[in-house]
């Protein structure tokens, strides 16, 4: 039966999205039921890809993408892949009519970490649109379940909130994005010049997307916006103690958020669902 091969897909996305991001799984048990499934598939898919780059150095990384990308193209057309982490995703472009164009703007930032070392401006932006602001924007065309105009209308907020994502995820990771990739995304930033001027010119950047994000955060249907507004406060939370380090200390230590704090989160985050603040 097929139900039980689609079923069994969208279990593997699932445990990929458990196996590598506490976080995500948490936030992601926030939403609805009817959202939970392609969500996981939307993550699943991003994983894969990013693990082709940044993980498997012992491979040909240039042609496990480039057949990546032909077998999601292949998987939406035909509508079924024998890779269940592609059959999971490609049930919910075609289900929820996200625009392949999203999905190749991803698969070209993945690219593009293929071999670049330092960013432009413009690089920079197009690689923060493809590999965060499109995924804000398949997430809601889930959320919105075929509202154009709600989709239309929340379009910025979701691509601003997928950006203060990544450039938090960049502050973060910026030490093993160099040591370990030889990577800096900032533009103009040199890892061994990294001073305290240039991580506030980000951070106060970071702060007025969340602040953008928000907004469209309270406008979300109800089945999804406890899991995205718990997700903004475990961001949020992560730039405010990145906000305490020094420049130097950001190069020397990977900032985190503790268990018990992201337990405070959710806490604090479903309080404030409960009694219709957000």
């Amino acid at each position: 039966m097929i139900e039980l091969y689609n079923q069994s897909c969208d279990q593997c996305s699932q445990l990929v999205t458990n196996n590598y991001s506490t976080s995500f799984s948490l936030g992601i048990k926030m939403f609805k039921k009817e959202f939970r499934d392609p969500i996981y598939a939307i993550y699943g898919f991003v994983r894969f890809a990013d693990e082709i780059v940044d993980t498997f150095h012992q491979y040909d990384k240039r042609e496990l993408i480039e057949e990546f990308r032909r077998d999601t193209f292949t998987a939406v057309k035909r509508g079924i892949s024998l890779n269940p982490i592609l059959h999971s995703f490609q049930a919910v472009v075609r289900t929820y009519n996200i625009d392949m164009s999203l999905v190749d703007a991803f698969l070209k930032s993945m690219e593009m970490d293929l071999d670049k070392l330092t960013f432009s401006k413009q690089e920079y932006d197009d690689y923060i649109y493809g590999s965060a602001e499109v995924i804000g924007l398949m997430c809601l065309r889930i959320f919105v379940e075929g509202d154009n105009e709600a989709y239309n209308k929340l379009e910025y907020t979701a691509k601003m909130l997928g950006s203060a994502f990544q450039k938090v995820n960049f502050l973060r990771d910026i030490q093993s994005d160099y040591q370990e990739r030889g990577r800096v995304y900032f533009p103009g930033v040199r890892y061994a010049q990294f001073n305290c001027d240039q991580k506030k010119t980000i951070e106060l950047e970071i702060e007025e997307e969340f602040k953008i994000a928000l907004e469209g955060i309270k406008e979300l249907p109800r089945g999804a916006r406890l899991g995205v507004y718990l997700a903004f406060r475990y961001y949020k939370k992560l730039l405010k103690r990145l906000k305490k380090y020094s420049a130097t200390e950001v190069l020397e230590q990977r900032v985190r958020v503790s268990d018990f704090n992201k337990f405070l989160l959710l806490v604090f985050s479903s309080f404030k669902y409960q009694l219709r603040l957000i």
